[in-house]
């Protein structure tokens, strides 16, 4: 399906404020229509109409992206046909045509108006209105309007190429939208599902949402692994995600050698890209010999959180023919959790053997292997 895109760029947006047009305003450190251009840039040839004064402004938030610009007119009916004509020598077989201060819409309306031009002419997004609608007159209500067929439209507004094309040609240059204008050519339009986050920004205070709306498709999603081992040696007991198990061996490390509660932490320090633990306490070290891990954790923990991270889980599995594990795992969960300072429900901890394979089948020590998840908070 040989799809281009229009993004309709060319108006003023006064009610937004600002020194600049809303477009070429910043949201979360980008152009607004750079947004809007990375939404659509999977698909064909993209077009950008503009107000000529803004051809600098709009090459800055096109840098990169394989985008078009040509010059508006004073209408937007008159933008959009500037924009069709445009493509006339590619020749696409759909074309979508979008707000340019439409910076959030999500890519399954995209989806829903492409699927449905298989099928239409025309499709567009739209959401059904919910609200009660009243008549107004001098300040009072004076009536109320039916809703149950209302529906707010959106964009992108998709149609076959050659058929807005013509219409467009026959239509004068003035309109609310292109249903409008592809209607009085007698053209089906399909309504497809469309979105609340579809946000147009219109006023000062959209910015605010948009961007909001932005930080939420953007999550920022960390995972991290560590792995860690230490051999048995004398001792009646072993240190393992902060519980006291009995044994007959312990395990020998320059700390308590927890290693459960140490491939936790590397695991952290590794979805910050922070390392493991021996960049941040040393070995040659002599303040952390014999050092409860508890320290490394909650470091690891505590710097997550100064990056902005929360922390969603953590997996721990410990692999080891003895001590069981099963036992204590409960207390484990718990005693790791308190110094994540997370719900015992987000850490997992289990355990595994080696088949009597290897030194941990030959019960020379215990391996660690864990998981975690950071979310920006």
């Amino acid at each position: 399906m040989r799809t281009a895109v229009i993004l309709v760029a060319a108006g003023r947006g006064s009610r937004a404020g600002g020194a600049l047009p809303k477009q070429w305003q910043p949201l979360l450190g980008q152009p607004v229509a750079r947004w809007t251009l990375q939404a659509f840039a999977h698909l064909g040839p993209l077009v950008m109409v503009i107000h000529p004064a803004d051809r600098a402004l709009a090459e800055t938030a096109a840098k990169g992206l394989p985008v078009t610009l040509i010059d508006g007119a004073e209408t937007r009916a008159g933008s959009v046909r500037a924009g069709l004509e445009a493509l006339t020598e590619t020749s696409p077989e759909y074309v979508l045509i979008q707000d340019v201060a439409r910076p959030c819409t999500p890519p399954d309306v995209i989806r829903g108006v492409c699927d449905a031009l298989r099928r239409s002419p025309g499709a567009a997004p739209a959401v059904a209105v919910s609200d009660a609608l009243w008549i107004g007159a001098g300040g009072k209500v004076v009536g109320t309007q039916d809703r149950s067929a209302l529906f707010r439209a959106q964009t992108p507004q998709g149609f076959h190429f050659d058929a807005i094309l013509k219409a467009h040609r026959a239509h004068p240059p003035e309109a609310a939208d292109d249903v409008q204008i592809a209607r009085a050519a007698g053209l089906d339009v399909a309504i497809v599902p469309g979105d609340e986050n579809n946000l147009k920004i219109t006023t000062p205070g959209d910015f605010a949402r948009a961007a909001q709306i932005l930080k939420g498709e953007a999550m920022d999603i960390r995972l991290g692994n560590g792995f860690d081992v230490h051999a048995f040696e004398d001792g009646d007991h072993v240190v393992l995600c902060g519980v006291k198990v009995p044994h007959d061996h312990a395990l020998k490390g320059h700390s308590d050698a927890d290693v459960g509660m140490h491939a936790v932490t590397d695991a952290i320090y590794g979805a910050l890209a922070q390392g493991d633990i021996g960049r941040h306490f040393p070995p040659s070290d002599p303040q952390w010999k014999g050092a409860e891990s508890h320290i490394f954790l909650r470091h690891a923990a505590d710097l997550a959180r100064s990056k902005g991270f929360a922390i969603a889980n953590v997996d721990c599995t410990l692999i080891c023919e003895r001590p069981k594990i099963g036992p204590h795992a409960e207390a484990m969960m718990q005693a790791m959790a308190a110094i994540l300072d997370i719900a015992a429900e987000r850490v997992s901890i289990k355990a595994t053997t080696s088949e009597r394979l290897g030194f941990t089948g030959r019960e020379e020590g215990i391996a660690a292997i864990a998981t975690a998840t950071l979310m920006k908070a």
